[in-house]
């Protein structure tokens, strides 16, 4: 900190270059925060997996349907502690651009099997006792209540391009009586759930099925296994099943759009190594016009190791700079809002990717400058006065 007064001053000796190459290091920073958020909320499902659940699908594909009375023979298998079943509705509220999450549920049942959804008493017996009833998460109830007036008592109505029109209406129509919490940060608080019951006698086709079920089992060492006798037990049968840990379903899903983390990594090493070659040529060109001011340090007493750390104080400073206002700027971003909820269901920046940036914008600011460093700790005297003039 001793000479971070001249380290400032020798930033800005050339104003444009060094707001080019801040903007350039803030850029990718921005650019790290967002992929970042981006690979958590395609991610989540496997962060935030339970050990002791399993996932029980289609064998063929989660697309088709299983039959309900899958879940008493599900529960009788040694080792299962709770079974709950859940279906993809589709749902779309008055436009395809406000379609979210829906799924027809048991209320107890779905909400003992996952307890990072939060449902207070009251609305959880209110759902109960109303047949069209429905709870949704906070994240999509604000954003309909901001734009529509949504609220506790309101009725919406919901088109389901799988499942058509309900019995004798033209549309299917609900009562919000719940909002629901996570738990936890990174829970999904987009869905829209509703009863199974009254979405089974009023549907027209496939009565009596479900798209897969929850199961919890007793021991999570154990879960392995008890997937294995959940296949077997349905073996050979018109419908097979294959039962998975959630956290294996969870990847499969987001595996469908492609390797996140590998995406992901290569765009950031492209996006990094151009930034090493923007700063590494600031720095190196800032050098070289300073060779003589640098000779006549060394001349007064400097010394060479002295010399090299003020050029990698330099580096450091714009490099950290710009990484950091980069980070932040992601972070009010990111913090602001969901720009796309219905494809992200998650959007935050992970604080442990808040660390590894700043630790990256340090790398950047160590690596830009070492080479022009060196060649300006190497630097005779006698060389550096010579072009002086």
């Amino acid at each position: 900190m001793k000479f971070l007064h001249l380290t400032w001053s020798n930033l800005k000796r050339r104003k444009l270059r060094t707001i080019l190459t801040l903007l350039s290091i803030l850029v990718a920073f921005l650019l790290f925060g967002f992929l970042c958020a981006i690979k958590e909320a395609f991610g989540a499902g496997v962060s935030l997996a339970n050990a002791d659940r399993l996932m029980v699908r289609h064998k063929t594909s989660i697309i088709q349907s299983l039959p309900l009375s899958y879940q008493a023979r599900i529960a009788n298998i040694p080792g299962v502690s709770a079974v709950t079943h859940m279906s993809w509705f589709g749902g779309i509220y008055k436009d395809p651009k406000d379609f979210m999450p829906s799924f027809p549920v048991e209320p107890d049942k779905y909400l003992n099997m996952y307890p990072e959804f939060l449902l207070p008493a009251e609305q959880l017996q209110a759902w109960k006792e109303n047949r069209i009833g429905a709870v949704v998460g906070r994240t999509t109830f604000d954003r309909f209540a901001a734009r529509d007036g949504w609220k506790i008592g309101s009725r919406v109505p919901f088109t389901s391009p799988i499942w058509g029109q309900p019995a004798a209406q033209d549309h299917w129509e609900f009562e919000i009586v719940g909002i629901y919490e996570g738990a936890k940060k990174g829970t999904d608080t987009t869905q829209f759930m509703f009863r199974y019951d009254y979405f089974d006698e009023a549907r027209e086709k496939n009565k009596g099925e479900v798209g897969w079920f929850g199961v919890r089992v007793q021991n999570p060492d154990q879960a392995p296994e008890i997937a294995k006798l959940i296949n077997a037990e349905f073996a050979n049968s018109a419908s097979e099943v294959q039962a998975e840990t959630e956290a294996a379903m969870a990847q499969g899903f987001a595996q469908q759009i492609g390797d996140i983390g590998t995406i992901l990594i290569a765009v950031l090493s492209a996006v990094f190594f151009t930034i090493l070659l923007v700063a590494g040529n600031t720095m190196s060109q800032a050098v070289r016009e300073r060779v003589s001011e640098l000779g006549t340090l060394k001349a007064i007493g400097f010394t060479n190791t002295a010399v090299l750390w003020l050029v990698m104080a330099e580096s450091l400073l714009i490099a950290t700079l710009g990484g950091f206002l980069g980070l932040g700027l992601a972070w009010l971003i990111i913090a602001s809002g969901n720009p796309v909820p219905n494809l992200l269901p998650i959007f935050y920046l992970p604080t442990r990717d808040v660390a590894l940036g700043a630790f990256l914008a340090v790398v950047v600011g160590l690596i830009a400058g070492l080479l022009p460093a060196i060649n300006a700790m190497r630097l005779r005297i006698a060389d550096a006065l010579r072009r002086t003039g």
